[in-house]
């Protein structure tokens, strides 16, 4: 078998891990359908019928703003998909429609944004505790950029605003890129690659956001007219250190997601990590070819055939 034709196993491995990073968030959210009392189930619903019509409305967008290659992954999908029923023995124009495979899309979608629901909404309120401990000024700008890192991945697929510019830049007259298209995909996963060493960074800061819940709750009651007894306080503090379990989990699981995408996007594109995927020594041996020489042949004193090289 030709190295082409094997399996890449790292596909494998990342599949996996989105698989388990997926089932532990359906495992987190099936709790909160669990609680009848409050209205957590009907925010993860509302939150998933709202995912459901963006999926929607954002697959309607042509190729020429949003650069996702559906059109051409679909392409490709039906093509593979065709060859493999042939091969059995079976005549088909494809497995699903185009129209049947936006709407799986766009339910994969709305169910994986139910998931990140609650992840959200813990975030941004860690973000905004985090934000009122951090004194430093540094540590507040690289906050606002954890928390603003999904919009800024968003636009790097938006055609108009990142690659037209790159591309074709408004430089006068002469339209000069910036970059190639092939270093321009580089930068764009070493970018999601950076993000996430950020959002890792941050986490101590998140965590720790969120275990001064406790200190908070004790000074809200401080204020309160009345009595607890010390066991309830007790329990409401411990209950704060309890869950932060889950917390870390709805702060890593995302994560480890986005990382993995990124990673399968790298190996089914076909993308390199290099920004510049041209080598050194084959820029030279093109720009500085070899001088014209002829090779012939002279038979020596011996018998044998000796090479003869003259240059022009």
């Amino acid at each position: 078998m030709k190295p082409s034709q094997e399996m890449n196993i790292s596909i494998v491995w990342c599949l996996l891990v989105l698989a388990f990073a997926i089932r532990i968030l359906f495992s987190l959210t099936t709790h909160y359908f669990k609680v009848e009392d409050g209205g957590e189930r009907s925010v993860c619903v509302t939150f998933g019928f709202f995912f459901f019509v963006k999926a929607m409305a954002i697959l309607i967008v042509t190729e020429n703003y949003l650069e996702f290659g559906l059109e051409s992954g679909f392409s490709n999908f039906s093509k593979s998909a065709v060859q493999f029923l042939e091969k059995q023995g079976l005549e088909s124009q494809g497995p699903v429609s185009k129209l049947t495979f936006k709407l799986f899309l766009a339910v994969l979608c709305s169910l994986i944004g139910a998931f990140l629901t609650f992840p959200g909404l813990r975030l941004a309120q860690m973000h905004l505790d985090a934000l009122n401990l951090a004194t430093e000024k540094i540590t507040q700008t690289l906050l606002h950029i954890n928390f603003l890192a999904p919009l800024l991945m968003v636009l790097l697929w938006v055609k108009p605003i990142t690659k037209d510019y790159i591309m074709n830049p408004p430089l006068g007259k002469e339209s000069v890129p910036l970059m190639s298209e092939a270093t321009f995909d580089t930068v764009r996963l070493w970018i999601i690659i950076l993000l996430c060493a950020l959002r890792l960074a941050m986490m101590r800061k998140h965590l720790q956001a969120y275990l001064n819940l406790a200190q908070k709750c004790v000074d809200q009651m401080k204020k309160e007219a009345g009595r607890i007894s010390t066991v309830d306080l007790q329990k409401m503090v411990a209950r704060v250190f309890y869950y932060l379990c889950v917390i870390a989990l709805q702060y890593v699981a995302p994560l480890v997601m986005l990382l993995h995408t990124t990673l399968l996007l790298k190996t089914l594109g076909n993308y390199s990590w290099g920004i510049y995927p041209e080598s050194s020594s084959d820029f030279l041996v093109e720009n500085n070819p070899l001088p014209n020489s002829v090779y012939s042949e002279s038979p020596s004193a011996d018998g044998k055939m000796k090479v003869i090289n003259k240059f022009h």
